[in-house]
């Protein structure tokens, strides 16, 4: 897929996305529902974190799950099958160069796969050949520049922005949900509508402080710790104390904000 996943291939990191997916659910995809007998395609679906929901909440549409790397695929086809779900398949394939038929699906559906690329326009065109005149493209992507929260910290901040320069070295964008509008815009779909979809986290709210500032996003800042001192982005001791800091807005007097963006399009 012509991409370098900056969180790294390890079962740690799929224990994260599944705890990102599990508790996201509600907030990203009440609205994701595709009508029975469509044609869905899943562009990145990765170790299937997202893939279970998908399958759930349409079960009468077909999906196909593509996915670059054989190891998440098989990842992927083992939570779909502890599932009990049936309605999905898949296939391996690079975004760019995928093996289907122009106008082959009515629904695309792509989350937290263009924020890795260094060319999001050209893969969201090879994804706006496949589908059908009239079809829609749903891409939903995080945004590290919306992360905010109590207490402050100027180490912690700092600490985020380790894994941004990271994700930018490797040639993706971390910031890239602001951009959704524009990119499409590029691509040429239509009827585009944009959703912010801000996770607040305080104490009153128990699952999100432990499966979203916690286990998701702290637990994903932790992650890159070596990778950023091994480039000197950064001093060991303050990326720990922004990793504690990160830790801290967890507490009961603690908030943690963060805005993912869903965005809607139709292919003209």
């Amino acid at each position: 897929m012509n991409r370098t996943y900056v969180h790294g291939y390890n079962q740690k990191e799929n224990i994260r996305l599944q705890d990102q997916a599990t508790t996201l659910v509600e907030l990203l995809h009440y609205d994701t529902l595709y009508p029975a007998g469509s044609q869905v395609l899943e562009a990145g679906c990765g170790v299937g974190a997202q893939t279970v929901t998908l399958a759930r909440n349409s079960p009468n549409a077909v999906i196909t799950s593509v996915d670059i790397s054989e190891t998440s695929l098989a990842e992927a086809k083992r939570k779909v099958e502890m599932a009990g779900l049936t309605n999905v398949h898949f296939r391996q394939g690079d975004i760019f160069h995928l093996p289907f038929r122009p106008s082959s699906f009515e629904h695309v559906f792509v989350c937290f796969v263009l924020e890795h690329l260094s060319k999001p326009v050209q893969a969201l065109n090879a994804l706006k050949s496949l589908l059908k005149v009239g079809g829609t493209i749903t891409v939903i992507e995080g945004d590290h520049g919306s992360a905010y929260f109590h207490p402050d910290s100027e180490a912690a901040h700092k600490a985020i922005q380790c894994q941004v320069e990271l994700q930018r070295r490797a040639g993706g964008n971390a910031m890239i949900g602001r951009e959704l509008y524009p990119l499409l815009c590029k691509a040429g779909f239509g009827s585009i509508r944009v959703s912010p979809r801000m996770v607040y986290a305080d104490s009153s709210r128990p699952q999100l402080v432990e499966g979203f500032t916690r286990k998701t996003f702290t637990a994903m800042i932790e992650g890159v710790r070596e990778s950023a001192l091994a480039a000197g982005l950064i001093d060991q001791l303050t990326f720990d104390k922004g990793i504690h800091d990160l830790y801290r807005t967890a507490e009961p007097d603690g908030v943690f904000c963060y805005t993912f963006f869903k965005a809607f399009a139709e292919k003209t």
